[in-house]
């Protein structure tokens, strides 16, 4: 039997999950669970998680985990629908609020423990002297510095409107706005 030829939509898709897999894994996030974000993402109704097993290949425990992860990140929400014993699960779609959880969480789990280690580093050298001694704790407290300035900021984008921030951000950026 000849195997139907997949339509541009499939390709894209399947491109767009592959992609997304492999850029999570660039930031530090597994690649089932960039793709389990991806598949809800472009999903236009909440999905099951059997469903989510087998657009993905995957097996029901990594589904599970990445699941409970993604719900933990705030980019994904969980459901009952009425008379269904499934859970279902949809992808916050908003890109602006997407990157505010994942600015959020990455604060916290990335941010935050090293701007405590570069601050614990910088106080237990502040007294010692000699030449290394006093590089090391300068570097310590320029990293620890500008670590904690690119948070504020980011803390600031993500608290803000879309509509105030983006057009500042573009404008600073020399882009050209229609």
């Amino acid at each position: 039997m000849k195997e139907a030829k997949p339509t541009p939509l499939t390709e894209a898709r399947e491109n767009f999950l592959r992609q997304w897999g492999a850029m999570g894994s660039q930031w530090g996030i597994n690649r089932t669970m960039a793709q389990v974000h991806a598949l809800l993402m472009i999903s236009a109704e909440p999905l099951d998680t059997n469903t989510i097993m087998e657009e993905l290949q995957i097996s029901r425990g990594n589904a599970n985990t990445n699941l409970r992860e993604l719900v933990g990140w705030g980019l994904i929400r969980s459901y009952f629908l009425p008379g269904d014993r499934k859970e279902y699960f949809e992808a916050e779609k908003d890109v602006w609020k997407m990157f505010c959880a994942i600015s959020r969480e990455r604060k916290r789990r990335e941010i935050e423990p090293a701007l405590t280690v570069l601050r614990d580093c910088a106080a237990a050298t502040k007294s010692e002297k000699g030449k290394e001694a006093v590089a090391f704790h300068g570097m310590m407290e320029q990293l620890a510095e500008f670590i904690s300035l690119t948070d504020s900021v980011m803390d600031r984008v993500a608290r803000s409107e879309r509509s105030k921030v983006v057009p500042m951000v573009l404008k600073a950026l020399g882009a050209k706005m229609k």
